[in-house]
């Protein structure tokens, strides 16, 4: 048996994942802190971001093994689990998304559906100039700005606890298990 506490690197983000991911990172940064509001290049930006997520949404059926919702889909009961251990201050690591990763994955994914959407009805004649919609637009924004800000906290707090980097498997898709391999419940 290998020594559990040995480095195990595990491929797990595909090149398509992680181009989703960094591209997604660029559309948002760009629309909160760079693009003029309502501006063209705005509008694109946020038609792409849209665009990513209902690609990764397929994705999440056919892609590779660690891409796929059915790997990783948080239950309630995988949450509760997977927080008892971490509570416990059991490193739990996971070859893909930790369910309460998957949980964040999927509000980030619903946050930004729900700006492409209310982004488009903005331009379009029945919702043009109407005070509500901008909004709740400006609203979904900033929602999605304290998400990705809680997204990257977890990110950093998670490599720490588990003595994965994080932030680097997703640049290289590989992870390097430092605390012990991933259990087979994991896979």
């Amino acid at each position: 048996m290998a020594d559990p506490l040995l480095p195990r690197r595990v491929a797990v983000w595909d090149p398509f994942v992680r181009l989703f991911h960094w591209t997604l990172v660029t559309c948002i940064v760009l629309n909160l802190f760079v693009l003029e509001d309502g501006a063209r290049a705005h509008r694109y930006s946020g038609y792409l971001a849209f665009a990513l997520i209902v690609a990764r949404c397929v994705w999440g059926f056919v892609g590779s093994r660690y891409a796929r919702f059915a790997g990783f889909w948080p239950t309630p009961g995988r949450l509760r689990a997977h927080l008892d251990r971490l509570a416990a201050g059991e490193p739990d690591p996971y070859p893909g998304h930790n369910p309460a990763g998957a949980l964040m994955m999927f509000a980030l994914m619903a946050g930004v559906l729900a700006l492409g959407v209310s982004g488009y009805l903005m331009g379009t004649d029945a919702f043009w100039g109407e005070e509500w919609l901008e909004e709740t637009h400006e609203w979904l924004a900033n929602g999605l700005l304290a998400l990705a800000g809680v997204h990257v906290l977890a990110a950093l707090l998670m490599s720490r606890v588990e003595g994965v980097n994080l932030p680097r498997a997703m640049v290289t898709g590989v992870k390097e298990f430092r605390h012990r391999h991933p259990g087979t419940h994991h896979d």
